[in-house]
């Protein structure tokens, strides 16, 4: 007797089931971890990226590590009905009126009470379906019922050029939005087809950090409109533009929040970065991160009153800003102790950083010397940078005016 064949649709399952394993690793990601701050501070998130880069992928590793139900809706493929829900005439309208019914998978989110609503090819969803969304992801209804708190929202959209039959999102769906746009990162995808993603993990919020981080992130966000007030609302021309971020008050308002979740989690430079462009625009968010940084550096009283303990950033812009602004605070009050223990920050930040940031504010300081102060011991380790630096000016002029010729 014979062993019968085995069945080759069986051998195929299997194999398929083999190429579909997989694990997570704890890996740094910036993507991923500003989608998970995002989506933590229970803000609507649209990925944008070419088709196939991963951006559905990543959605399921994210519902996944989060033990989040994904439900995932093609936003194309559905009617404004859908989303704003479907008359139903009861047994007296003129009394009960008119209810509207939700779809299927409304009512299956709010009986399990939590998960993440995917909405998926966004940009080929036409004008009259985005314009019944925008309920839907603003105050979280579908017909008459409600999403429950946690339901986390999550979209996703090509862009036009790459999109079938796409459409630019509508300016006030859009802002609605924190916008990331999402790019495959080489050693991710390679390790991840070896078996091995990256893991998504919720951030870390300190309890005793909190009410830190929302005057942080008020006085942040506060603290640049009110010198920069045309940053308030600022719709852009164009239609491609206006489908994206921008600022408005109420994308200021998101952005105060992710500031705020970032700060108490302790969040990189580089996550906040793409969320705050994707939430006001490149240009806005620029400036918001920069006035972050000015917030961020040391008071030059307390360098003053210890320059050997003090840390300097190192970053070379703030690094210059901190420098600058301990010559100032010793311009305004100049003394003696004072005049010496700048001398003694310039030699530290000589020590332990690009030499030419220390000729501007060292030149400044000289200035500042008055008739009975000796010149401290320290001016002779930066005597030699500042004449170098002087040299190499006066070279760069002559090359510049020759060339002039």
């Amino acid at each position: 007797m014979t062993n019968a064949a085995p069945d080759q649709l069986a051998v195929a399952d299997a194999l398929s089931a083999l190429l579909g394993d997989s694990t997570t690793e704890p890996r740094p990601d910036t993507q991923l971890a500003a989608l998970t701050l995002a989506v933590a501070a229970d803000l609507p998130v649209l990925l944008w990226g070419e088709p196939g880069i991963g951006k559905t992928a990543a959605l399921n590793r994210l519902a996944e590590a989060l033990d989040l139900p994904l439900t995932t809706v093609i936003a194309s493929v559905h009617e404004p009905s859908d989303f704003s829900g479907l008359p139903v005439v009861g047994d007296d309208p003129a009394v009960q009126g008119v209810p509207m019914a939700p779809p299927d998978w409304a009512v299956r989110l709010v009986q399990a009470g939590r998960g993440l609503l995917f909405l998926d090819e966004l940009s080929t969803a036409p004008p009259a379906v985005q314009a019944a969304l925008l309920r839907l992801v603003l105050e979280r209804r579908v017909g008459a019922l409600r999403l429950p708190p946690g339901v986390r929202i999550v979209a996703a959209a090509n862009p036009r050029s790459s999109a079938a039959d796409g459409w630019e999102l509508s300016p006030p769906l859009a802002n609605r939005f924190v916008h990331l746009q999402w790019a495959h990162d080489h050693e991710v995808v390679v390790r991840g087809l070896g078996g091995t993603w990256p893991r998504a993990v919720l951030p870390r919020l300190d309890p005793d950090r909190l009410p830190a981080a929302v005057d942080f992130a008020r006085r942040a966000v506060c603290g640049l409109l009110a010198t920069r007030p045309t940053l308030v609302h600022r719709l852009p021309n164009g239609e491609i533009r206006r489908g994206g971020a921008w600022p408005s008050p109420r994308s200021w308002d998101m952005t105060l929040r992710l500031v705020a979740f970032a700060h108490a989690s302790g969040s990189s430079r580089d996550v906040l970065s793409l969320l705050v462009r994707g939430t006001v625009g490149d240009g806005p968010g620029l400036e918001l991160l920069a006035s972050v940084d000015r917030m961020e550096l040391p008071d030059p009283e307390t360098l003053l009153a210890d320059p050997d303990a003090a840390d300097l950033p190192e970053r070379g812009d703030l690094r210059q800003a901190v420098l600058d602004g301990v010559v100032a605070a010793v311009r305004e009050r100049p003394d003696r102790t004072r005049w010496d223990a700048a001398w003694a920050l310039l030699v530290r930040a000589l020590e332990t950083g690009a030499p030419d940031l220390v000729v501007v504010p060292a030149t400044t300081l000289a200035s500042l010397r008055r008739d009975d102060w000796d010149v401290p011991a320290a001016v002779e380790r930066l005597a030699g940078v500042v004449a170098v630096s002087r040299r190499a000016d006066r070279a760069a002029g002559r090359v510049a005016a020759k060339a002039g010729r």
